[in-house]
């Protein structure tokens, strides 16, 4: 089966770290970029980070940058969203996604999506 999981949510109080990861089953990760996204309640999905196939290129929204680190383990075929400084605006449903090009903080033509992991900041 094709997949990928996220893992690592939870709450979490305002200031605090998280580190998400996503692993892939079934295919190889090095073949896409890999987004982040989140979705709030009661918004839409928005992009917050892309890493290249290789790593060596990454990008972030701007109301993450400096808090949140994406980076990627090919040979654990496992990519990962390190979080700190965490804001109770960072609360939302996380999910990456297997893509074919970032476009800056955001992947496109997305081929594989995982199902999320929640995140809530809280005091």
């Amino acid at each position: 089966q094709l997949q990928l999981v996220e893992s690592g949510g939870g709450l979490v109080q305002p200031g605090g770290s998280l580190k998400l990861s996503c692993a892939a089953s079934g295919f190889t990760l090095d073949y896409y970029v890999i987004g982040w996204f989140r979705q709030a309640p009661g918004k839409e999905r928005e992009g917050v980070s892309c890493i290249s196939r290789g790593g060596g290129s990454t990008d972030y929204a701007d109301s993450v940058k400096g808090r949140f680190t994406i980076s990627r383990d090919n040979a654990e075929n496992t990519v990962y969203l390190h979080i700190d400084s965490l804001k109770p605006e960072d609360t939302a449903v996380y999910y990456c996604a297997a893509a074919v090009r970032c476009s800056g903080y955001v992947a496109y033509d997305v081929e594989y999506w995982g199902q999320g992991t929640q995140v809530t900041v809280s005091s």
